[in-house]
């Protein structure tokens, strides 16, 4: 006999796990499937999804560990502190790491039990539906099945990194963002395939432990996905780092040899070019998880891309069966998949919530780091809309000299009559948490104004923030 519950949902990433305890709270009977081990050594499987077990949550682990080390190197001396001898060791520092996410998913099972919600250990497929029930198959590790109804399912089965054809990915020589997670050793000569936010973030761990790091990006234009401002600067402090960028680049072949990797390409120009490296990361792009679903077993489609179709409030065309997350269209953020699990589970129950997919923000953990919210300058040009915009420093805040971080700045573009806020976009230091107070004034259509006479402590780097504000009105104060 089959168990059944008001919602089941597949997958425990951050937008699955997130959304059956939320549905749980809400008092609905709620089970969530998971089966992905992520390497545990027991087969187990594990919590939290890509994000937290080879994405968001390790990365971002490394690029501490690894920040730590360069200012060591070359940051201690400018503030009067000598060290001789600094090394590293990459093996702690992924051991480390992989504390931190044991930690981390250790938690989701502790919320699981406390918010009473059942965790079914397996891979779940679509079998039918009938009676306004959905049957969904779950399989153990060791071949057991078993189906569990519910009168809702949410597919929260996230993605998996897109690799490229005759490039074969064994996470130990060409790696995808699992195995870049895991070098033992620093590379002498590191290559990365796509210049995105996975490549500019792992290829910037392994610079700062000592590799040479080349980056080859198909596109013409470096982060194109950021206003032209933010990305020009972008580009310009990395290579004053050491990356090494070549775009509008077309990949011909890669090769192995006991070396290491050789990888043949015609550069912008159409000349053929040679990269040699130790080893490769293919950070190319990710694409949904939607192989194994069985998804016409109940009629979901999905598009050209792979992606399932939904309508705004994530439903799909079949009525009880919902999705949420990177195997949506959509930008393929955890937060993201978060705010439509909560979404998702509160109209479940007759609730009303709303997402403005305008006033999600992005981040990339380099450094300095980048973050934005709304739109680009270049957006607006082409949608025809007028705007004014400031900018502002962080080398002309006393706090960020102080933390001796005085690169990038804060944009901000405002309509030019309303002067509402249409996006702010930021590169600097502590660039992920001063977005935070740019997303919360737009989603309450906050102008530039709003925030430029709002008091902001003293001294902090939020003070840019306040300053880009008023550069809008072209009346900074510190400048």
């Amino acid at each position: 006999m089959s168990q059944n519950f008001d919602v089941v949902v597949i997958g425990a990433g951050p937008g699955g796990y997130i959304a059956a305890i939320r549905a749980a709270q809400l008092g609905l009977s709620t089970a969530c499937i998971e089966g992905n081990p992520y390497g545990d050594p027991k087969g187990e499987p594990r919590l939290g999804g890509t994000c937290l077990n080879v994405g968001c949550i390790p990365s971002k682990a490394l690029l501490h560990s690894s920040h730590l080390f360069e200012d060591a190197n070359h940051h201690f001396e400018t503030n009067g502190i000598s060290v001789k001898g600094v090394s590293v060791d990459p093996a702690k520092m992924v051991a480390r790491k992989n504390a931190i996410v044991d930690k981390m998913t250790g938690g989701i099972q502790y919320l699981f039990k406390k918010n009473k919600v059942t965790l079914l250990k397996g891979y779940g497929a679509f079998v039918g539906q009938a009676d306004g029930q959905t049957q969904v198959k779950v399989t153990a590790k060791d071949g057991s099945e078993q189906i569990v109804s519910a009168r809702n399912v949410i597919i929260a089965t996230g993605s998996k990194a897109r690799h490229l054809p005759n490039i074969a990915v064994d996470n130990q020589i060409i790696c995808d963002n699992e195995g870049a997670l895991n070098f033992t050793d620093v590379p002498k000569k590191l290559g990365v395939i796509g210049a995105g936010v996975i490549g500019l973030e792992l290829g910037s761990v392994w610079r700062r432990l000592g590799a040479e790091v080349t980056v080859l990006e198909a596109m013409p234009a470096f982060l194109g996905a950021a206003d032209g401002s933010i990305a020009k600067e972008a580009k310009k402090l990395f290579e004053k780092q050491g990356l090494k960028f070549e775009l509008g680049v077309s990949i011909n072949d890669v090769k192995t040899a006991k070396k290491g990797i050789s990888i043949s390409y015609k550069d912008s120009a159409g000349a053929d070019k040679t990269l040699d490296c130790d080893k490769l990361i293919v950070s190319v792009g990710r694409v949904p998880n939607t192989d194994n679903l069985n998804l016409e077993a109940v009629g979901v489609k999905t598009n050209e891309r792979g992606f399932i179709e939904v309508n705004h409030d994530c439903q799909t065309a079949v009525n009880g069966i919902w999705a949420i997350g990177d195997v949506i269209p959509g930008p393929m953020l955890a937060h993201k998949a978060e705010e439509e699990g909560v979404a998702v589970a509160e109209r479940i129950v007759g609730q009303k919530p709303h997402i403005d997919y305008n006033c999600i923000p992005w981040v990339i953990y380099t450094s300095p780091e980048i973050a934005w919210v709304g739109r680009t300058e270049e957006q607006l040009k082409v949608a025809g809309r007028a705007y004014k915009s400031g900018q502002f420093p962080f080398m002309a805040n006393g706090r960020a000299l102080g933390m001796d971080a005085p690169e990038g700045f804060v944009k901000m573009i405002a309509d030019a009559a309303t002067d509402e806020i249409l996006g702010v976009h930021i590169i600097g230091t502590g660039a992920s948490d001063l977005i935070a107070e740019a997303v919360v004034a737009m989603e309450f259509k906050a102008a530039a104004e709003d925030i430029a006479r709002v008091c902001h402590p003293h001294p902090s780097l939020s003070e840019v923030m306040k300053e880009a504000a008023l550069a809008v009105d072209k009346r900074t104060l510190n400048m």
